[in-house]
């Protein structure tokens, strides 16, 4: 009996032994419920307290992998932004003022063509005549600019459409009306400024306006397929003016021809 209750005894420290070690070991209490062997447990409990430092130390990687490629691309788009701070600028003006600032923009060309206009024939900065540079600034900021304005807005409203037919149509229609139109514009204010009466303004059309218009027939059709078929409608003045460049230089050449011979009635 004394050796039965030694065994008991024994046994008991021996169970007591082993639930001391398994909660050293397994802190949380946590037993898996399969009736595996002691050491594949241990093993299989001990697997995320080893796991979990890892787990961790991957994260604080990406996420200052994370952090590096936010710097960096906040400091490419600012990059960016400063290269093209003109452009977006320019962008915002013509969705604000439209008008104004269309009209500027063909009045800095016209100054620009009529410069080189000038400078084509001279051998010297001493004969530039800067008061009809200053009719060609006051023309492209009071008529032209403003008429583009207008008239791309007209075209975009008549025909919305901007497939290969509607194209063709805008030309026609610019060929056919607003051309003609801003020539005669052209021709007569410039000449009412240089001081010509009625009679000198119809000689100078008659002898100045045939001529531009076949030549404009000849240049634009190439311009305007581009401007309308290509390009939205708040920038299409932009791009005409642009084309205009060397358009402007031979109108300008055209309107300070020598004055005409009146005609007589």
């Amino acid at each position: 009996m004394t050796g039965a209750l030694f065994r008991n005894a024994a046994n008991d420290a021996a169970r007591i032994f082993r639930l001391q070690r398994t909660a050293a070991t397994n802190p949380f209490g946590k037993l898996d419920p399969l009736p595996i062997g002691g050491d594949v447990r241990r093993r299989l409990q001990s697997r995320p307290y080893f796991r979990t430092p890892q787990f961790f130390g991957k994260a604080k990687k990406e996420t200052s992998g994370v952090s590096g490629f936010c710097s960096s691309s906040s400091s490419s788009s600012s990059s960016t932004v400063s290269t093209a701070g003109f452009i977006g600028w320019y962008l915002s003006m013509v969705k604000s003022r439209p008008v104004f600032t269309k009209s500027v923009t063909s009045s800095l060309i016209y100054i620009a063509a009529d410069l080189s206009s000038q400078t084509i024939p001279q051998d010297s900065v001493d004969s530039y005549d800067l008061v009809r540079t200053a009719r060609m600034a006051g023309y492209g900021l009071l008529i032209l600019g403003p008429t583009l304005h207008y008239w791309f807005n007209l075209m975009s409203r008549l025909f919305p459409k901007r497939d290969l037919i509607t194209t063709f149509k805008k030309m026609a229609m610019g060929q056919a009306v607003y051309g003609p139109a801003m020539n005669v514009v052209f021709f007569s204010s410039n000449a009412a400024l240089q001081g010509e009466n009625g009679s000198e303004i119809v000689a100078r059309l008659k002898r100045d306006l045939l001529p531009t218009m076949l030549n404009g027939v000849i240049y634009w059709p190439l311009c305007d397929f581009v401007t309308f078929r290509f390009c939205p409608v708040h920038l299409q003045p932009l791009v005409s003016n642009s084309f205009s460049y060397l358009w402007t230089i031979y109108i300008t050449y055209m309107a300070s021809r020598a004055k005409p011979t009146a005609i007589t009635s």
